[in-house]
């Protein structure tokens, strides 16, 4: 995990950016639960009202409150309303939001005891015992009395305080929290009586329902920033990653590639690296945003005063061990899977790679039988994957409605004693589920973090693992590039060479010179090391003894680039580049022309079918050439070394698949092309190397014979051997044996 975060790093700065937008988002849900309480009990319930403090109140009204108040109460509320207008109708003023929490202790137990006066004058009217639900006209009549009882002779504001001080003082907390609601009906009635309660109401709904609307934009517009960013975060990973992969393959030796496997660098280079690129975006989006969440959520929950903050430390209780014994169930397949994907890749690139002789053998019940069983071990480990997070959903959904189900039934009680009311319990409920889907996405992301985890290892490895081919130091390369000429003279001096991990030397001692002018062919027994002789000299692989010199500079102290430049290579097996003949043959680089092109396909002995092409050389060239056959394919691999011009030629068994005629052609105008350059063959035909000036003879990876082809028949038993083998008694030149 680790290198995934190494990752995101390297991107801080919309790291920092997604973090702060997702502070925002979780900021807009974590508040609209109090916005859908506070419409459910205030613009609801209490029709707007949400202060014992009237805005406006009749000066009736406000003459009965005061006398329920003391001097200093009813000398601040004098203080903070105006005179009464025509209507006689007193306002708030509008600075006294600060003064706010003073009027509404002043106010509270004289707008209780008024309703209270007020619900008994309508139960005394309607002829009912108790209290009834009082109208604004019982409002009135009861702010009537208390004006007449204060010109009444022996009326004290003291002696009134003091009887409600003590009222008070005997109602436990329950009962008063059940009483303050009643100072709010108060201020109702009083709207009622001046015919603003539906426009408060709705004043208030307007209000908050638009900052509920704002507050939802804001989040909607949030998180398409957020998911923006995280996208472009994440596919810049995925572009970086793919680059510095493949930069780091097509660096490697021959022996780094064959330790991963084309395969396993293929599914590297993109199935491991989308995991790593997907699980970044989930990273940024949900295990950035869910501790925020699950934490507000939680601080919220404990803040709240409703004695069922337990039902939320159960429910979080019962998530974690459910995430923990599904995490111990399915990370050891998770970590299985990438491995299983590599394998059903190999099989399949080796199946259609060697199609024709799987069908040439009838083998395709055997292949067909070996993929479906790499196909079957993929599907069950996802199948056992993808059960076991299916089966972890309804357990979720159980936790969640028994969390739900838990906290409407403690609720529903806690509302019936007067200590919670309806909008509390649906903000409960949300800050609630808020939490646990927070662990809830943890929980799918911890499921994915295991497969990223072991993709990200993979890549690194690949990154991590140096190149054992690689250029000089700058000072060597330097003076190495400087020179501005080369003959193309080729040395092995004591040569020796062992393949990674091999117990033997493939190649022992080997020293020869290769000059200008001349044609050096290598031929012996198959296996016996002519091909890996001559990949020495591009370093496909580097020697493990002795040195390969070019114009006596070691091939170890040129640059690689510097190296190849000087060489025309043709592959033993010829491949193309999909693109066009003409791409193909270009392919050395930008200096070759269209001269340079036509001059080689001629001397390869491709112009004849290039031309009859209805394109010409501007025909398509399929993947790997599959729509040229072999022969035109390693004809054009032959132009393609001819175009750049170098001085170096090396052919690796390149005129195998050419027939009789079209091979001496081909030698013939070689031969003119090639005078000033050194000529390297690896043939198995002695035809090919007939008329070479040096002729080099292996077996089991050591020269036994050097000369010419005159010399090699009267000194070397194995080149007479191979000579006999493919040519006649009277071709070779020698007397005819005995029967």
């Amino acid at each position: 995990m680790g290198k995934i975060f190494k990752q995101l790093g390297r991107h801080w700065a919309a790291c920092l950016l997604v973090f702060a937008l997702l502070a925002v988002q979780a900021y807009c849900d974590l508040s609209l639960p109090d916005y859908t309480s506070k419409i459910v009990d205030v613009g609801i319930q209490q029709g707007g009202i949400e202060s014992t403090v009237p805005h406006t109140v009749r000066d009736t009204t406000l003459q009965a409150l005061e006398l329920l108040m003391s001097e200093q109460d009813a000398g601040l509320a004098e203080q903070w309303y105006s005179e009464p207008d025509e209507n006689g109708v007193r306002t708030l003023a509008h600075d006294a939001t600060a003064a706010l929490p003073e009027l509404e202790n002043a106010f509270t137990t004289p707008d209780i005891v008024l309703y209270m006066a007020a619900a008994q004058h309508a139960a005394t009217v309607q002829g009912t015992e108790g209290t009834a639900t009082p109208a604004w006209t019982d409002l009135d009549a009861v702010a009537t009395e208390f004006a007449m009882m204060a010109q009444a002779p022996g009326f004290s504001r003291e002696a009134v305080q003091q009887q409600l001080a003590g009222a008070m003082a005997s109602v436990d907390d329950s009962v008063a929290e059940s009483l303050s609601s009643q100072a709010m009906l108060l201020v109702s009635l009083e709207y009622e009586a001046q015919g603003i309660a539906h426009d408060v109401q709705m004043a208030y709904l307007w209000r908050v329902g638009g900052q509920m609307l704002a507050l939802t934009l804001l989040m909607v517009v949030v998180a398409i920033a957020v998911g923006f960013v995280a996208s472009r975060v994440s596919a810049a990973i995925g572009r970086d990653l793919r680059r510095d992969t493949f930069s780091a393959v097509i660096h490697f030796s021959h022996a780094e590639i064959e330790q991963f496997s084309t395969a396993s660098l293929i599914t590297r280079t993109t199935n491991d690296i989308q995991q790593v690129q997907f699980v970044c975006v989930i990273l940024l989006r949900m295990v950035a945003y869910a501790p925020i969440l699950g934490i507000g959520g939680i601080v919220h929950v404990a803040r709240s005063d409703t004695g069922l903050t337990w039902i939320t430390f159960l429910a979080v209780a019962a998530l974690l061990i459910l995430i923990g014994v599904l995490m111990k169930i399915a990370m050891p397949k998770f970590k299985l899977m990438q491995t299983l994907v590599d394998r059903l890749n190999l099989v399949s690139r080796e199946i259609l790679t060697g199609i024709m002789p799987v069908r040439a053998f009838s083998r395709e019940k055997f292949e067909e039988q070996r993929f479906d069983k790499a196909n079957r071990n993929l599907m069950q480990t996802q199948l056992f994957t993808n059960r076991t997070m299916a089966g972890m959903m309804p357990f979720m959904t159980l936790i969640m409605n028994g969390t739900s189900l838990l906290i409407v039934w403690f609720g529903g009680k806690a509302m019936d004693l007067g200590t919670m009311q309806v909008g509390e319990m649906i903000a409960f409920i949300t800050y609630t589920m808020q939490i646990v889907m927070s662990f809830l996405m943890l929980a799918m992301v911890a499921v994915l973090l295991p497969r990223a985890g072991v993709a990200a290892d993979r890549i690194d490895e690949v990154l991590r693992t140096p190149a054992t081919i690689h250029d000089p130091t700058p000072e060597v390369a330097e003076k190495a590039a400087s020179r501005t000429h080369w003959d193309g003279v080729v040395q092995f001096e004591d040569v020796s060479f062992r393949y990674p991990g091999a117990d033997d030397d493939a190649l022992e001692h080997i020293s020869f010179t290769a000059r200008p002018g001349e044609t050096t062919a290598i031929i012996g027994s198959t296996g016996c090391g002519k091909s890996t002789l001559l990949n020495l000299i591009p370093r496909f692989y580097d020697v493990t003894g002795g040195r390969v010199t070019i114009d006596g500079v070691d091939v170890r102290d040129l640059p690689q680039q510097t190296l190849h430049d000087l060489l025309g290579y043709v592959p033993q097996k010829g491949v193309l580049f999909s693109g066009t003949i003409e791409s193909n043959l270009k392919f050395g680089g930008p200096r070759i022309t269209d001269g340079d092109v036509q001059q080689a396909a001629a001397i390869a002995q491709a112009t004849d079918f290039i031309e009859a092409k209805p394109e010409g050389f501007r025909s398509p060239i399929a993947q790997g050439g599959s729509n040229v056959s072999g022969g035109q394919k390693q004809r054009l691999s032959i132009a393609r070394a001819i175009a750049k011009h170098p001085r170096i030629y090396l052919f690796d068994d390149s005129f195998s698949a050419l027939d009789y005629k079209t091979d001496v052609a081909l030698r013939r105008a070689l031969k003119a092309q090639t005078d000033n350059a050194t000529v390297l063959i690896v043939a198995q035909r002695i035809s090919t190397v007939l008329h070479a000036n040096q002729i080099l003879v292996l077996d089991e990876g050591k020269v036994v014979g050097i000369g010419t082809h005159a010399q090699l028949l009267e000194s070397c038993p194995e080149y007479r051997e191979i000579a006999r083998s493919q040519l006649s008694q009277k071709e070779l030149g020698l007397p005819k044996e005995d029967d």
